[in-house]
């Protein structure tokens, strides 16, 4: 088995599901005691929130570039960056080792074309809704043409994300925000949904929107361990 360096913190409510979707992954695919062999390095959330309220993404990218040096000397082969908006630095990332970075974007869309998904909605934090990274990645690398929210959905689903969400919360209300949402989504021409955000899972699934769903956590792990276990 391959160790996996897992940049984590962001939110501890995605780490600790990414671990979970870990454990239970190996458990589904191997037999016995088998565990993944995986490293952790949980960053401090709040000098996240302050650099990506500050908009101040070189400071970002170096704070996740140390922590993949440390999780590559420590014996990682491969890293995932545990949350999508921070794949606004994998470049830095991917810069600072020789090992692979596997990417949620790329992970998450091919779980779509799985699902036979080629317009897909894309649900997540303002800064992965609006500052083009994640869709562009989508549309220029794996032809699939993406759907956003209006203006004031997208504020509304960045709010319960950043409240809620990443608190552990999950409140009825806001199940409801992201049901409209995917039926707008879906009248507008949408044949699938993406939980671009790591923690959105915790909140709705497949049965909540209507719709072919990709939770992105889920393709990514699953992507992560498709190169732990060959």
């Amino acid at each position: 088995m391959r160790r996996l360096g897992l940049i984590g913190g962001m939110s501890p409510e995605s780490t600790a599901l990414y671990y979970r979707l870990l454990v239970d992954g190996v458990a589904e695919r191997l037999s016995g005691f088998e565990s993944p062999d995986v490293l952790i390095h949980s960053v401090n959330f709040a000098d996240i929130r302050r650099l990506q309220q500050a908009d101040d993404w070189d400071g970002a990218g170096q704070m996740l570039a140390d922590t993949a040096r440390g999780l590559a000397t420590a014996g990682a082969e491969a890293l995932l960056i545990a949350t999508n908006t921070m794949h606004l630095v994998a470049g830095a990332v991917e810069a600072a080792t020789e090992i692979p970075l596997i990417h949620i974007a790329d992970a998450t869309a091919s779980a779509l074309r799985g699902r036979g998904v080629s317009r897909p909605a894309l649900f997540g934090t303002r800064r992965t809704m609006e500052m083009g990274f994640y869709a562009e990645r989508l549309e220029r690398l794996h032809g699939l043409a993406v759907w956003l929210p209006g203006e004031r959905v997208r504020a509304e689903i960045d709010r319960i994300i950043f409240e809620e969400l990443v608190k552990g919360r999950t409140l009825e209300g806001s199940r409801e925000v992201f049901r409209s949402a995917a039926r707008q989504a879906l009248g507008d021409g949408a044949d699938g949904m993406i939980l671009g955000c790591t923690e959105i899972g915790l909140l709705v699934d497949e049965a909540d929107l209507g719709a072919p769903t990709v939770c992105s956590a889920r393709a990514h792990v699953d992507a992560a361990l498709a190169f732990a276990l060959s």
